[in-house]
């Protein structure tokens, strides 16, 4: 799981760079998706240990990172599309596609646990 953690990681970092070139370069916070990629890609590359435990504490690390990026993610989504101000498409577009990346990459996470812990290897 520790080398999907990295393809998501270059995901999101791919993300973030290309919604802030694709807004001029003025809006920093384009870059947010790139930020959680290299917190994703840090842990992720520590989640590479040979020690279970180590291991183990890196990738729930990560899930949480997962989590909490989605999810503040899915509240940024609902308040631009309540918002009454006009929707930058670029951003919309890049808030839908980081939920989208998040989402999926904490339900694999969430299935490796599972399969994990049924096959005793816990």
């Amino acid at each position: 799981m520790a080398k999907v953690t990295l393809v998501f990681a270059v995901l999101l970092v791919i993300l973030g760079l290309v919604g802030f070139l694709g807004t001029g370069s003025e809006h920093f916070t384009a870059l947010i998706p790139a930020w959680f990629g290299l917190a994703l890609g840090l842990f992720g590359y520590q989640a590479m240990s040979p020690k279970e435990r180590r291991r183990k504490l890196f990738m729930h690390i990560n899930v949480t990172i997962g989590l909490v990026g989605f999810l503040g993610t899915l509240v940024e989504l609902v308040r631009s599309m309540v918002s009454s101000k006009t929707v930058d498409a670029t951003a919309l577009l890049a808030k839908t596609a980081m939920a989208w990346l998040l989402l999926i990459y904490v339900m694999l996470c969430v299935r490796s646990f599972v399969v994990a812990r049924r096959s005793g290897k816990v």
